[in-house]
């Protein structure tokens, strides 16, 4: 039970850092080649907590 419970939270760890060494390379590749536009970050574009409205998309104040 207990190696259970260990290989799912190692398991869990070793995605979460997958996934932000996904999010550092990302950036490095984006800072190396800027021809490409920017790195495209999680929730910034539209549809994620904006007020969406019709195709067009304007920040609500936080």
């Amino acid at each position: 039970m207990f190696l259970k419970i260990l290989i799912a939270v190692s398991l869990i760890l070793l995605l979460l850092l997958g996934w932000v060494s996904v999010q550092h390379l990302a950036r490095l590749f984006a800072a190396r080649y800027p021809q490409f536009g920017p790195a495209r970050e999680e929730g910034g574009g539209c549809g994620k907590s904006c007020g969406c409205h019709g195709g067009s998309c304007k920040r609500q104040p936080e």
